[in-house]
């Protein structure tokens, strides 16, 4: 375990490190092989497929973040997800929770259907009854999602490991959503950490990649000549564009959280929202444990809208702050209808089994002024409002987004917080 603090470490990932000419800030190795000290006299590098200098850098410092022995980085998070199934045979069993990311979803169930890869247990972990799922399955790997995508729900990943030491399993915790900063799986007794670094690690919607941090240096070891040999290694812009984005990993999920909480507490005052999903509200079932074992809340937020299906299209269309996309954990503020874009994947029965309504919406914060974000959501549900023609007598147009950053602005000038904003 490193015995610097997760700012430090990620202010300073690759910082100083370069050998050649003593570069503050690394330079991106961005050769494809490597010259041979002489015949069968192999360097530290030879094809970057195997090992980069830039990839090492980035792999170093998450290995750090999460406390973990080993990180193997790839070109997209699938990737992790299907390196790390190279620790199964088609004799062992995975448990996976009902609610996870749909493309992880799709990847599970075919590989265990069509392919016999290994056999598949789905477990809903928020029922009382999951230790004796999970006991009856007797898995080589348990995978867990925490908060889970979209409904954000929270499974105890320190219950679940004391199990699975029981069982001789292993744990996986993807922990996208709140990256190294808001939880460290590892500590809590987690063997391996997930990333889809797309998201928050690299913050800035510019690049495709993954990471698996693996607690024992063996299995690492194992994990890393797999990577290799399928091929599934990132590349070195990528792996630079991310280091870059880790340096300002804290202060952007700072950002984050406080404008997702002024989100969640606009989003609980609105008529057309019927259910908030955010693990910081007391009354979110999982907010005790959550509280327990993050170090924050992060800056994802889901709703049901309280409407027909077929409004979805006025509330996605009036925004302007909020891009309708896929992805998430960038600088920018995103919107999305799981149903029919992250989450498309799953059929309608897996679906209505995960809890995901035909009104969901998932919305990734961004780090934008919140007093915009608010005024945008108000403008989008005034539209809304326009259509089903529930609202009552309007005052003229652009009345409500002024109430509402003036509202905003209140919040500014009485928490001491979100001074600096103001």
């Amino acid at each position: 375990m490193s015995n610097r603090h997760s700012a430090t470490i990620a202010a300073r990932a690759g910082i100083a490190q370069d050998p050649a000419y003593g570069a503050v800030t690394p330079p991106m190795y961005l050769t494809s092989t490597y010259e041979l000290k002489g015949f069968r006299q192999p360097g530290a590098y030879d094809y970057s497929r195997s090992n980069n200098p830039t990839r090492d850098l980035l792999a170093d410092a998450l290995c750090e973040l999460e406390g973990g022995a080993k990180a193997i980085v790839t070109n997209t998070g699938m990737s992790a997800c299907v390196l790390a199934l190279q620790l199964l045979s088609p004799a062992d069993t995975l448990v996976i929770p009902h609610d996870c990311y749909g493309g992880s979803y799709r990847l599970f169930t075919n590989l265990a259907a069509r392919k016999q890869a290994f056999k598949l247990v789905i477990v809903n972990f928020q029922l009382p009854d999951w230790q004796e799922q999970v006991k009856a399955a007797a898995p080589k790997l348990i995978w867990l999602e925490t908060p889970s995508n979209p409904l954000l729900q929270i499974t105890d990943v320190r219950a679940v490991c004391d199990l699975a030491k029981t069982l001789q399993s292993l744990v996986l915790v993807d922990n996208t959503f709140l990256s190294p900063i808001l939880q460290n799986p590892i500590a809590l007794g987690a063997d391996l950490v997930l990333h889809s670094t797309t998201k928050y690690l690299n913050g800035h919607s510019d690049i495709v990649g993954g990471a698996l941090i693996c607690r024992d240096l063996a299995i690492g070891n194992d994990l890393k000549w797999w990577a290799n040999c399928l091929g599934l290694t990132a590349g070195a812009f990528d792996s630079h564009l991310t280091l870059r984005g880790i340096r300002t990993l804290l202060p952007r999920m700072k950002a984050h959280q406080e404008n997702a909480a002024l989100v969640v507490e606009f989003l609980q005052q609105q008529s057309l929202v019927s259910k908030v999903y955010y693990p910081g509200l007391v009354d979110h079932p999982g907010h005790a444990i959550a509280k327990a074992q993050q170090h924050g809340f992060g800056g994802m937020v889901s709703f049901d809208l309280a409407t027909d299906e077929s409004l979805l299209a006025v509330f996605f269309d009036a925004l302007r702050c909020f891009t309708l996309a896929q992805s998430l954990g960038g600088i920018e503020s995103l919107i999305c209808h799981p149903g029919s874009m992250t989450h498309a994947s799953m059929d309608a029965a897996a679906q209505k089994a995960a809890g995901l309504g035909p009104t969901l919406i998932r919305l990734s914060v961004g780090i934008e002024d919140p007093r915009d974000l608010l005024a945008d959501l108000a403008q989008a549900f005034a539209a809304v409002e326009a259509v089903v023609g529930k609202s009552a007598p309007r005052k003229p147009a652009g009345s409500a987004v002024e109430s509402t950053a003036k509202a905003t602005d209140q919040q500014f000038r009485i928490n001491p917080a979100l001074a600096a904003f103001w």
